[in-house]
C-alpha cells in the first residue's frame, strides 16, 4: 500500500465491509437500508395525517438511534442512451428508427440544459456494545475515532443477529406508512461510499482496486 493510500485511510472510519455489515474501526456493526420516497404532498389532509401519527408511532417505538441520510446526485442518462442506441439498430421500421433518434437528441439536449438529479433516501442502524456518539450524522461513519476495535469472528454471528433485529423493527415500521425498503449488499455499500468520497464522478460503479498492492 503506498503511503498516499494510508494517509487517506487514515480519515475513514471504516475497516471492514462483510456482506451488508459495515464494520468500523471502534467496533461498530452497521447496516443501510435504502428507502423509497412517500409523495406527501398529493396525498389527502386525512391521509397526509395517518401518515405523520404512523411515523410518529414508529420512532416512538425505537429504542435505539437511527440516521436518514438523503443524497442527491445528478442522474447520468448516458447508459438509458445507449440502451436507446441498442435498440435503434435493431428496428426493421424506419419511422421508428427516425423517432428513436430524434428522441434520443431530444434527451441529450434536455439533459445538457437542465441538471435532473435523482434522489436516494437511506436510514443507517447501527448496534454497539459500547456507547456510540450518534449525534456527528451520517459523516461520523467516514471519520476516524481513536482506539480502534476489532469485531472478532467468535462473536460477530451473535452481534449480526441483534443488529438484524433493529433492521427489522426499522423495515417494519417504515412498511406502515408505504414506505418500501431494501437492505443494501456488500457491492452497493462499496458502490454508496465510493460516491460519497467521490461526488463528481458520473459514473455508476466504483472501479476495482487490488487491495494486494
Amino acid at each position: 500500500m503506498t503511503p498516499s493510500h494510508a494517509a487517506s485511510q487514515n480519515f475513514v472510519s471504516l475497516k471492514d465491509i462483510k456482506d451488508d455489515v459495515v464494520i468500523q474501526k471502534n467496533g461498530q456493526m452497521t447496516m443501510v437500508v435504502l428507502a423509497s420516497s412517500v409523495n406527501f404532498a398529493l396525498k389527502s389532509y386525512d391521509e397526509q395525517r395517518a401518515i405523520l401519527s404512523q411515523f410518529q408511532q414508529f420512532l416512538n417505538t425505537l429504542d435505539f438511534s437511527i440516521q436518514i441520510h438523503m443524497r442527491s446526485r445528478r442522474l447520468n442518462i448516458e447508459p438509458y442512451l445507449s440502451v436507446l442506441q441498442t435498440l435503434e439498430g435493431k428496428q426493421d421500421n424506419d419511422l421508428m428508427r427516425i423517432q428513436l433518434r430524434e428522441y434520443m437528441e431530444f434527451i441529450r439536449t434536455f439533459t445538457s440544459q437542465v441538471d435532473v438529479m435523482s434522489k436516494n433516501f437511506f436510514v443507517i442502524v447501527s448496534y454497539s456494545p459500547t456507547k456510540v456518539n450518534f449525534g456527528r450524522g451520517f459523516s461520523g461513519l467516514f471519520r476516524a475515532k481513536s482506539g480502534a476495535a476489532t469485531v472478532k469472528d467468535g462473536i460477530f454471528e451473535e452481534e449480526r443477529t441483534q443488529l438484524e433485529q433493529r433492521v427489522s423493527l426499522v423495515v417494519e415500521g417504515l412498511a406502515r406508512i408505504g414506505v418500501r425498503t431494501v437492505t443494501l449488499g456488500k457491492d452497493e455499500l462499496v458502490e454508496l461510499f465510493y460516491h460519497t468520497y467521490n461526488p463528481n464522478d458520473p459514473t455508476g460503479s466504483a472501479p476495482l482496486i487490488d487491495t494486494s498492492i
